[in-house]
């Protein structure tokens, strides 16, 4: 009797068995879900934060939102991709100077386009440029003509700069650099021009750091001559780009430069086709240079080429009669001289900032269609951030570089504007991409549907009709 019965109860003990696991198998997404509906939190005990619906959530007041756990966004990738190494820069060498090759220092900044949870933060704009001053795309004709003119202001990262010109461009014929000299060859595909006018492709041949007022009056002669004859009838584009850096960082940059033994007096500062008298510009040490200068020496100096170096450099000085500060008034020249330098920076075909290398990576790439091979590198540890300064100090150095302040801030707000532009204009292109792929696959598959119903239906009609001939 009681094996009957033992087997009785193991048949049904076995179905419910087989039931359950079937269910579970079938539907593994409600073991949660069941589960917690079960287990209901005991007195006393706080259960799991629950996340609100839309429709809580558009109920309850906006503090109770940020009180409440939420899921962080996605991580998206940094826009430029992964950082890469980069050349360290070595300092300018003139005559005079002390030969050895030292890195050049780049400020680094935290990214706001790269923050840790990814998403972009909101950018409030400064200034109104309009949409030609952000839009910035140029038809560079590499096989033509055209050349990129780079204008090198004193430590602003432009050798580093400069080599990724040179060294890192994906190019049909890339640039030849041999070991031990300091130019490369750029020449176009299939021809012995140059496409690029910069300190290691042509050298220093319209002077030592030659600024906008000497580029625009060198380089075409310059061009010319090198250029070959039979290319004469067509037009040539000068496309100037430039480099531009936080004017405090700079300026201790650059006086810890000095402070090792450069100078730069071999530069010609040419302006309306002479060079100026030393009454115009007079030196501020009485030797060869001005090694082991301190910091309030160097600041003391009121006629010292450091003070608001980035806008002498981008100005038109014809505009003001070149060195001579007896032609116009200070404050009069100071006005003319910040806003010939913000135009020409504005109408640049391309400027980037030291502060943000992937950015001007990025832009630099939009605006000439050229690939870099590897991405660029922000530096963290440099002179000019090794050197501590009190509140004073700084407060001198932008005192003695306030044109150059109200530049920076000009352009920085202009760089981001361009970015964020062209970061739209992008998201906008793969959006109306993504839109015409899908349309195209609706449409083939639409084309392909109506082919295979109307071959059946002619199949079938064709087989009615035969077996009525036949019958």
């Amino acid at each position: 009797m009681d094996e009957r019965f033992n087997k009785w109860l193991l048949t049904p003990v076995l179905t419910l068995l087989f039931v359950v696991i079937m269910y579970q198998y079938v539907s593994p997404s409600c073991t949660s879900s069941c589960t917690n509906f079960g287990e209901q939190p005991r007195a006393g005990e706080a259960g799991p934060p629950a996340v609100p619906g839309p429709a809580r959530r558009a109920q309850a007041p906006p503090e109770e939102w940020e009180r409440r756990p939420q899921l962080p966004p996605p991580p998206r990738g940094s826009p430029e991709g992964p950082r890469g190494a980069a050349a360290p820069e070595e300092e300018d060498e003139e005559p005079g100077d002390r030969g050895e090759e030292e890195e050049e220092e780049e400020e680094d900044e935290p990214d706001p386009e790269a923050p840790e949870n990814g998403s972009l933060p909101r950018f409030v704009p400064r200034f109104n440029f309009t949409l030609k001053d952000l839009t910035r795309f140029v038809d560079f004709n590499i096989k033509g003509r055209d050349v990129i003119v780079f204008l090198h202001i004193q430590k602003t990262g432009g050798t580093t700069f400069g080599r990724h010109l040179v060294k890192n461009i994906r190019l049909e014929q890339p640039c030849s650099c041999k070991a031990g000299q300091k130019k490369c060859t750029c020449h176009r595909p299939g021809k012995k021009e140059t496409w690029l006018f910069s300190r290691f492709s042509t050298g220093w041949s319209c002077g030592l750091h030659a600024d906008w007022t000497e580029l625009t009056n060198c380089v075409p002669a310059i061009m010319e001559k090198k250029d070959c004859p039979r290319n004469h009838s067509h037009t040539r584009n000068f496309y100037y780009i430039t480099m531009l850096r936080d004017p405090v960082s700079r300026y201790l940059s650059e006086w810890k430069h000095v402070q090792r033994g450069a100078t730069w007096k071999t530069s010609l500062h040419m302006c309306d086709g002479r060079s100026p008298t030393p009454d115009e510009l007079p030196t501020c040490y009485p030797g060869d240079d001005w090694s082991g200068v301190s910091l309030r020496e160097f600041m003391d100096c009121s006629y010292n080429l450091a003070n608001n170096r980035q806008v002498r450099m981008l100005a038109d000085l014809s505009l003001v009669g070149c060195y001579n500060l007896t032609f116009m008034n200070e404050s009069e020249r100071n006005t003319i001289l910040l806003q010939s330098a913000k135009n020409n920076l504005k109408n640049m075909a391309f400027f980037g900032l030291t502060e943000f290398q992937r950015k001007t990576q990025f832009l630099f790439e939009r605006t000439f269609n050229l690939k870099f091979i590897s991405p660029f590198t922000q530096f963290n540890i440099t002179r000019a951030s090794n050197v501590e300064i009190n509140e004073g100090a700084r407060q001198r150095i932008e005192e003695l570089n306030f044109l150059d302040m109200q530049l920076y801030e000009y352009a920085k707000d202009l760089f981001q504007q361009r970015y964020h532009h062209t970061k739209q204009l992008e998201h906008q292109r793969d959006r109306q991409k993504r839109r015409e792929e899908r349309r195209l696959q609706r449409e083939h598959r639409d084309h392909q549907w109506p082919k295979e119903d109307g071959a059946a239906e002619g199949t079938v009609t064709e087989d009615y009709n035969s077996q009525v001939v036949r019958w």
